[in-house]
């Protein structure tokens, strides 16, 4: 059942990305191409979940779920400050 919600994580994070960098390829609205970033890295963090909870549990992938974590906040934070339209 985790891994479930685990692979449904990913693909919703994947799919809000695709969807936010094909709305940023039609209008040109640059905080759109902030926050699929901000997407595309929290797929990545969800793939890390996936790895540390299922597939390999005796790996400890906590320091790049971190990592990952704060890179896609950080996007996120810096398309809000920045980017005033």
């Amino acid at each position: 059942m985790a891994q479930t919600i685990y692979i449904l994580c990913i693909l919703t994070s994947l799919a809000c990305a695709w969807l936010l960098f094909a709305s940023y390829r039609r209008t040109g609205y640059r905080l759109l191409f902030w926050s699929g970033s901000c997407f595309a890295v929290m797929t990545l963090n969800n793939l890390f979940l996936l790895l540390d909870k299922i597939v390999f549990p005796n790996v400890d992938f906590l320091p790049a779920r971190l990592v990952s974590a704060l890179v896609a906040i950080s996007l996120l934070l810096y398309g809000l400050i920045y980017e005033k339209e």
